[in-house]
């Protein structure tokens, strides 16, 4: 669907603004040095987003082919990677739902993909077939499924849908033969499930106390009627989480940050009870997992908002030696079953994941994609710098920072405040099309990681505890003070813009304070009194964390009015740009329609798109590049 309306640009030639000038400007000294901005290439929000999107790494049976989601087709499908580094062949044919590649089958190419419905968050699970022909596995009615893992027999899986229970996931086991299945586990009690043995013997559970407290469990599936074994006691408020199984099922990793600021690997021994310290860093440990047959074991932190990777060889204690690869983070590390190949993403500021496979012991990796768009010159992209600002309270917060390579002291840019969704979220080092075809066309964006932001240690993440739009969006402001202490910023033409949360800060921000010279809210809450009592039903296991993050609107109704853009769109006084998906089921249309109605009562410039085909967050290439476009345009006729 086209957006409803754009307001037009208003566009002044350069050369009529210095003829009118002309008369004015005093003629240069004889010795003075006419320093003119660094000229590079502009490309289009077209150009930036016909650049290839790709995730996904699962490798098939015979080691020649690796399952990968790419939105290649305009919308993203399943493709087959050939390891040999020929051409991809695409493998389903959407043109408007998102399909996302989960895995292949152990023995066979059929595999497995999921599908929802035009952005309203249900998926289902489906089976694409050798033929070619696609089988829902999980059908029915306002159901949300999820694949949970293969048994180690490589006959049979796991899948856990809501279907007996909206607000409760139960897990299934199917057999890959005929699809039947059994129920293994029935969430009578609402867990939030977690990891499952690869013998099918246990399930790893999480309790959700607060937001800052919580519980694993594990329930053995051998024995049904035995309640399940609660392996983290502690005191105080600690957060878990479930990371995997080692593969020969004796024992658990999990996360815990009882020990210090910091998220720890802690693996529990499912037989003898023993517990002990698996990895730690300086920084969070974000996940644990092993190839197939345990030989290698890969550990990711959360390294000041880049992945830090390592891959341990399990029989000989070292590091695993990898061929030289281009400058980047390593995502999406996956080994084939007789662990022999390994295939993986890098991804940096300026390239775009890129897919490699790599046959251990070789000395060279195999670029199998290359994504980026190759009209553009990855030489006039900029890589980022984190920084580090105070805010009103003496409170250090990190960011990262887009310089464009136009701006100096002699040639100052206009700066975009760029916020994250969550709340709880992190901005983070990697390509993004959005922001490099932002600063390309000469806008500065700093990317805050305001308080309440994960990656930065328990303290800083619960600061913005029922504080939201008050002590974090004093942080966005004291972002904009940052940017005008620096020489190469305009600080007179400086706005603000984000997703999700960020959306709703950005209203915060201009409903709020009047620091900012325009807002661009991408999906972003505006009432939350009406969102919290409309969250999707299988959020049900964590609704009390989400209550003790933001307020229960049966009874903190005061303070989330007062904190609602909504409520107070009177006081918003400079150009707002609205985006919003029809069927987004976090923030409902009807929150953006009425704040976009409000504005528009006090005569302020307002955009308003809407997306009839897209939830919370967009699925269609196209739509993103008619997103993009506006907020170009917009930002080009009112900063």
């Amino acid at each position: 669907m086209k957006p409803r309306h754009y307001w037009s640009a208003l566009c002044l030639s350069a050369a009529l603004l210095v003829g009118c000038q002309s008369t004015k400007t005093p003629a240069p000294q004889p010795n003075a040095v006419q320093v003119q901005p660094v000229q590079i290439p502009q490309y289009s929000a077209q150009s930036f987003f016909d650049t290839v999107t790709l995730y996904g790494s699962s490798i098939n049976h015979s080691n020649s082919q690796v399952l990968v989601s790419s939105d290649a087709s305009g919308v993203f499908n399943v493709y087959s990677y050939p390891l040999d580094g020929s051409a991809p062949t695409q493998l389903t044919h959407s043109n408007t739902n998102a399909i996302s590649a989960v895995s292949w089958f152990p023995a066979d190419n059929r595999a497995l993909y999921t599908s929802d419905q035009g952005g309203n968050e249900l998926h289902h699970l489906y089976v694409l077939e050798e033929d070619g022909s696609s089988r829902d596995i999980t059908p029915g009615e306002k159901l949300k499924a999820q694949f949970m893992g293969w048994h180690q027999d490589d006959i049979h899986f796991y899948v856990a849908t809501n279907e007996r229970d909206a607000k409760a996931f139960d897990l299934y086991r199917y057999d890959s033969e005929d699809y039947g299945r059994t129920m293994v586990f029935e969430n009578i009690q609402g867990w939030e499930l977690g990891d499952i043995s690869n013998n099918g013997n246990w399930l790893a559970l999480m309790k959700v106390h607060s937001n800052a407290d919580d519980d694993i469990y594990v329930a053995n599936l051998q024995q049904p009627a035995a309640p399940p074994l609660h392996i983290t006691p502690h005191q105080g408020r600690v957060s878990h989480t479930v990371f995997s199984f080692t593969p020969d099922s004796d024992e658990l990793i999990y996360g815990s940050n009882a020990q210090g600021e910091f998220t720890q690997a802690w693996s529990y021994n499912l037989l003898s009870g023993h517990r002990q310290l698996h990895y730690a860093d300086n920084w969070d440990v974000s996940f644990v997992y092993f190839s197939k047959n345990g030989r290698y074991q890969v550990v990711g932190v959360n390294a000041d908002a880049q992945t830090k990777l390592s891959i341990l060889d399990t029989h000989s204690g070292k590091q695993l030696l990898l061929p030289t690869l281009p400058a980047g983070d390593l995502r999406g590390v996956n080994f084939s079953r007789d662990e022999q190949h390994m295939v993986f993403y890098v991804n940096s500021d300026i390239s775009p994941s890129n897919l490699f496979s790599w046959q251990l012991g070789s000395p060279a990796a195999k670029q199998l994609s290359q994504s980026l768009n190759p009209h553009i010159d990855a030489a006039n992209l900029v890589s980022s710098e984190v920084v580090r600002y105070p805010s009103f309270d003496g409170l250090t917060i990190p960011a990262i920072q887009f310089k464009p390579q136009q701006a100096s002291a002699n040639h100052k840019v206009p700066a975009i405040l760029f916020i994250h969704g969550g709340p709880g979220g992190q901005t983070r080092k990697g390509y993004s099309a959005l922001i490099q075809h932002l600063v390309n066309h000469g806008y500065a964006v700093l990317g805050v990681n305001n308080r309440g932001s994960s990656g930065y240690g328990k303290t800083f993440f619960h600061l913005d505890d029922k504080r939201h739009g008050e002590d974090d969006l004093q942080d966005i402001v004291y972002g904009k003070k940052y940017l005008q202490s620096l020489d190469w910023v305009d600080g007179e033409r400086i706005a603000v813009m984000g997703g999700s949360y960020g959306g709703y800060l950005t209203m915060a921000a201009m409903a709020f304070t009047d620091e900012f010279k325009l807002g661009i809210n991408i999906f972003g809450v505006t009432n939350w009194v009406r969102t919290l009592e409309s969250i999707p039903p299988w959020w049900e296991s964590f609704r009390q964390a989400l209550y003790d993050e933001l307020g229960d609107p049966a009874t903190d109704k005061e303070r989330l009015t007062r904190i609602s853009p909504l409520f107070h769109a009177d006081k918003i006084k400079h150009p707002v740009l609205v985006v919003q998906g029809a069927n987004d089921p976090r923030v409902l249309q009807v929150e953006s329609d009425e704040m976009v109605e409000a504005i528009r009562a006090n005569n302020v410039p307002v955009e308003y798109v809407l997306f009839a085909d897209e939830g919370h967050g967009f699925r269609s290439k196209a739509n993103r590049i008619t997103a993009q476009q506006a907020y170009l345009q917009f930002l080009q006729t009112h900063l």
